[in-house]
């Protein structure tokens, strides 16, 4: 259980270190209204490969089907992200459209310290720390993988988020999240040795949703009555073309976040984004035996109007 919501679509990008390698990582989008959820393809192909092989291994009898059925516990659940991007409205359509660099002068904190139970203020802090080696203040650029998604929607024709990988939200939630779990379960272990009771029968606890991750809004497009209806993403996710309400197509730059190109007069239109040999004849005339490297392809828009019944 991802979220309670319908899922409107989902993508799969896979990120090439050349066009003719395999694919070395590959993310899977989950869009639902106002929100998104990450699986990395790495964590699913392992867990399909485990799965094959344990079931290859064996007969289908009952007592395989069994452990198909139980198959629900938390050793077998796939890691992933989820954000709420529905600060400008709830999005019809969205994208992850890759990695991006933190914010500008984001620093993470570590503080590691042992002075007991009493509180210190950071200037008494840093004295401490050039006396006793037991203290250390470590202060670097923060190491979290930040993600950007782009969304369209009826509210906002073009929505950009910085996603973060990180559910805590400050310093003191970071402490508190550590201190608080091994406090309580100290006296919990005390409690037990003092208390003999009786053992609790253990049952299958009920699946909890996991908490949004953080998601900071980049830019914003409002231009009502214009609605957000298709957005198609282009391999490396650079670019995105986004149909909408007034028959227009958007070229969008992923990274600058900028509408570079505006075609009119295609309602109901479809878009699709291919990799095309150039000068394909010239390569095969020069050399049987070339093999076609990354310059030899161009990025190409294909558009399909059906009213006109034409592609472009």
């Amino acid at each position: 259980m991802v979220y309670h919501g319908q899922i409107i679509k989902l993508r799969v990008r896979g990120t090439k270190k050349d066009l003719m390698q395999d694919i070395s990582s590959e993310d899977v989008c989950v869009v639902m209204p106002g929100v998104i959820a990450r699986f990395d393809g790495s964590d699913i192909r392992s867990m399909l490969q485990r799965w094959f092989q344990e079931t290859h291994s064996r007969f289908w009898d009952e007592k395989s089907n069994k452990d198909l059925e139980d198959d629900g516990n938390s050793d077998n659940r796939l890691p992933y992200q989820i954000w709420n991007v529905n600060k400008y409205g709830s999005c019809v359509d969205a994208a992850i459209t890759g990695i991006m660099p933190p914010p500008l002068m984001e620093l993470q904190y570590i503080v590691i310290y042992a002075f007991g139970s009493s509180l210190i203020n950071y200037g008494s802090f840093l004295k401490l720390c050039c006396y006793m080696n037991s203290a250390a203040f470590i202060v670097g650029q923060s190491s979290q993988r930040y993600y950007c998604a782009v969304t369209i929607g009826d509210d906002a024709v073009i929505s950009a988020f910085r996603l973060s990988e990180d559910r805590k939200r400050s310093l003191v939630g970071v402490i508190l999240s550590k201190v608080m779990p091994v406090t309580f379960s100290t006296i919990a272990s005390f409690s037990k040795m003092i208390w003999r009771s009786e053992p609790t029968p253990t049952s299958k606890p009920e699946e909890k949703l996991q908490s949004f991750a953080r998601a900071s809004s980049l830019t914003c497009l409002k231009d009502y009555p214009r609605k957000g209806e298709k957005l198609t993403l282009s391999p490396s996710g650079t670019l995105a073309a986004i149909t909408d309400s007034l028959g227009r197509i958007l070229l969008l730059d992923t990274q600058a976040l900028v509408v570079v190109r505006i075609w009119k007069g295609y309602r109901d239109a479809n878009c699709f984004f291919m990799e095309m040999l150039v000068n394909r004849d010239d390569k095969r005339a020069s050399s049987s035996f070339h093999v076609p490297g990354k310059s030899d392809y161009c990025l190409c828009l294909a558009i399909h109007a059906p009213r006109k019944g034409i592609i472009e």
